[in-house]
């Protein structure tokens, strides 16, 4: 069961700036140059609001009025020659989201001898004008900053896998975005206590990333769960052997609790529509809730490969991060710090509960564990490393402003030996070495979660929290 809003692409708005004076001074200048603003279209991610070639104030507000009609997450505004600002900026104060500046030249320098043995100098301005880019940059930047606009740019040439790169970047950002923005988290169950770290303010999140805000009933998933078939069961148990390592020790009467119980989270995610997940219970010792938190490992592990993170301990902001980066393509594992190894200059992170399956190093294993350290319960657990190469941590911070920051760190998973206790774990290590990067991560007051995604996702986290307003810090 996909997430509802996993598949989201992002709308992105687009729009040339020229000078109208130029178009019957120069035959062809126009056309060439709506045919290099089409070639930024076709190679643009996600749907593109075009808003044509803006030559004038009145074309600029009808451009505004596409975008806004449009509902972009983004606007890129491509710069084709030289232009007035004030083609400018009545579209970027009526669509109110960050602008990326385009200056992106048709070639990485004009062949000066075929330019200067045209002779005829007007044919010479007009090939100018195809290639100068740069002249309006200056004049737009100051203008967006003295009107208080956020802005980016991307300098480099129509071809450029750098700056494409770049603008790619911006458009996962910009999907991302609209994911969490149309994303329910559900909450259920309640914070363990005395985690003072993790407590935060739903509508903090909300505010911040757009997200709604459901409160489940664990009476819910209950109910759910005593509805299961046999068949279901049966079909849920083909599933784990296909996506698990079980391990011989596992009791077939827990893999059954483990499968009903999975097949009830996925009801409950399908119904509220989830898009992420933060759970915690205890209940009362032998009672139904503990018999059922205790078996949702699994199946809040295979709803996290689904694209529903899954947070346990109730961590709403890790939720919230874990999002960010199943929205980036990146995964977004539930973590802590386990310790420290200073022979190998790495950190070992990990947890118990939830892991997200897809991006496991090789299978992951499927264990029973006789008790969940500092919970109640027992059941079965996932075993498992994040896939060897670049990595990423993410934090959600909850400043002492009360006001939320992203957190980040690019490292990389590497091989060795790890804690094999039925629990998520992994070793990292970090271009600071392990001293400086715990230090360095602890001074920015993270809780002890943070979410690992695959690949080194740090500029498109930059580009998300500028989307969104958000402080990025780095620790590199």
């Amino acid at each position: 069961m996909p997430s509802a809003t996993r598949n989201l692409p992002a709308r992105v708005g687009l729009f040339g700036v020229g000078l109208d004076t130029y178009w019957a001074q120069f035959d062809g200048l126009r056309d060439r140059l709506e045919g290099y603003q089409a070639q930024i279209a076709d190679r643009l991610a996600g749907e593109v609001v075009d808003g044509g070639l803006v030559d004038s104030v009145e074309a600029a507000r009808e451009a505004a009025e596409r975008f806004r009609h449009g509902d972009v997450d983004v606007v890129f505004l491509y710069v084709s020659t030289y232009a007035l600002s004030s083609t400018v900026l009545p579209v970027v104060q009526r669509v109110g989201v960050p602008v990326v500046v385009l200056n992106l030249q048709p070639t990485a320098a004009i062949d000066y001898g075929w330019f200067n043995g045209l002779k005829d100098r007007h044919a010479m301005t007009g090939e100018w004008l195809a290639n100068c880019q740069a002249c309006a940059v200056p004049e737009i930047a100051s203008v967006l900053m003295r009107a208080g606009v956020g802005f980016h740019q991307v300098t480099g040439t129509l071809d450029d896998d750098v700056a494409w790169a770049e603008i790619d970047a911006w458009t996962d950002a910009a999907r991302a975005a609209r994911v969490l923005r149309e994303s329910r988290l559900g909450l259920l169950g309640h914070y363990y206590n005395g985690m003072l770290d993790l407590y935060t303010d739903p509508t903090l999140q909300s505010v911040a990333f757009g997200s709604e805000v459901v409160h489940l009933e664990m009476d819910a998933l209950q109910a759910l769960r005593e509805s299961v078939t046999d068949g279901e069961v049966d079909a849920m148990l083909d599933e784990i052997d296909e996506a698990f390592d079980v391990s011989p020790e596992c009791a077939r009467d827990e893999l059954r609790r483990a499968a009903r119980t999975a097949v009830a989270l996925d009801r409950l995610a399908d119904a509220e529509r989830l898009g992420a997940l933060a759970y915690y219970y205890e209940g009362v010792p032998g009672g139904t809730y503990e018999d059922l938190i205790g078996s949702v490992i699994v199946g809040t592990s295979l709803l996290t490969a689904r694209g529903v993170p899954v947070a346990g301990e109730y961590d709403v902001k890790n939720a919230q991060a874990m999002k960010v980066m199943d929205a980036l393509g990146a995964g977004g594992s539930f973590t802590e710090f386990y310790g420290m190894d200073f022979d190998d200059d790495v950190v070992l992170m990990g947890h118990d509960g939830p892991g997200h399956i897809r991006i496991a190093e090789g299978k992951p294993r499927l264990k029973p564990l006789a008790v969940y350290h500092g919970k109640p319960s027992h059941g079965l657990s996932v075993e498992m490393s994040v896939a060897h190469g670049p990595a990423t941590a993410l934090a959600v911070v909850q400043t002492g402003a009360g006001r939320l920051k992203l957190l980040v760190a690019e490292g990389e998973a590497v091989p060795g030996p790890i804690l094999e206790i039925g629990n998520t774990n992994s070793r990292y290590r970090f271009p600071l070495g392990v001293r400086a990067f715990m230090d360095r991560w602890c001074a920015e007051g993270p809780h002890h979660h943070c979410a690992i995604g695959v690949g080194h996702q740090g500029s498109r986290i930059e580009k998300l929290g500028a989307l969104l307003g958000l402080e990025v810090v780095q620790i590199c």
